[in-house]
């Protein structure tokens, strides 16, 4: 495939630049790092919304690109080797953007694997304890008579939040002094968390001020304020 029209989910979505990289996406915390990264790193992009109402993850088109059928995705055309590329999952995406712009991600080994570290921390505990946390208190399993799953995720949650605010303990961000991809990764889960599952009080979130500190100065960069609303919900 050498061209964007090559792919099936360009008929779908139709590229209308088809020089910038394509944005599969909906504004999810797992959604919204990548928009976030590509506001910060200033990157040219175009955005397409997928529609959970519509189904559109489960697309012949989308599966083209994603056969896990999850957002964010992406379509660069200017990939390695001067090739398409199409990509999945956040955390790939995620590392794939701070090497192709250089940016967000350290130079020395040391410091890059200790970032990856943090991604990967992420992406294996705080994305799916506090999404299954979500379910518990505002989708399904909130009407669930036994509390007993519930309070097994508010426990991980509250472990998790224990590790995040320890690290962050005379640190401006993940890495120290340095913003990274780890932050990128880490904060809209935080995030979506207190403002989209309202579990603040569940958690006791005032025994994390370190957590809350950085959240605030995530949240007050432009970029991540412009990222968080990438792609606008119908």
């Amino acid at each position: 495939m050498n061209t964007l029209a090559d792919f099936p989910i360009t008929r779908k979505w139709p590229a209308r630049h088809p020089e910038r990289l394509q944005l599969y996406s909906l504004p999810t915390p797992n959604g919204v790092k990548v928009s976030i990264m590509l506001e910060e790193t200033g990157l040219p992009y175009e955005v397409h919304l997928v529609d959970f109402e519509k189904q559109d993850q489960f697309s012949p088109e989308f599966l083209s690109l994603n056969p896990n059928n999850k957002i964010p995705a992406i379509l660069d055309p200017n990939g390695p080797g001067g090739k398409p590329l199409a990509l999945a999952e956040s955390g790939a995406i995620l590392v794939y953007l701070a090497g192709k712009t250089g940016q967000l991600l350290p130079k020395d080994d040391a410091a890059r694997y200790e970032t990856l570290q943090w991604l990967m921390w992420q992406m294996g505990g705080v994305g799916p304890m506090f999404g299954q946390l979500g379910f518990f208190t505002i989708f399904a399993g909130k009407d669930y008579e036994d509390q007993r799953p519930r309070e097994r995720y508010v426990a991980e949650s509250r472990r998790l939040l224990g590790v995040l605010n320890e690290r962050l303990k005379g640190r401006k961000w993940i890495m120290g002094n340095e913003y990274s991809i780890a932050d990128i990764a880490v904060f809209p889960w935080v995030r979506n968390l207190l403002v989209r599952y309202k579990a603040g009080e569940l958690v006791f979130i005032e025994d994390f001020p370190e957590v809350t500190r950085v959240l605030e100065a995530f949240v007050a960069r432009p970029a991540v304020r412009r990222g968080l609303d990438i792609p606008k919900r119908p």
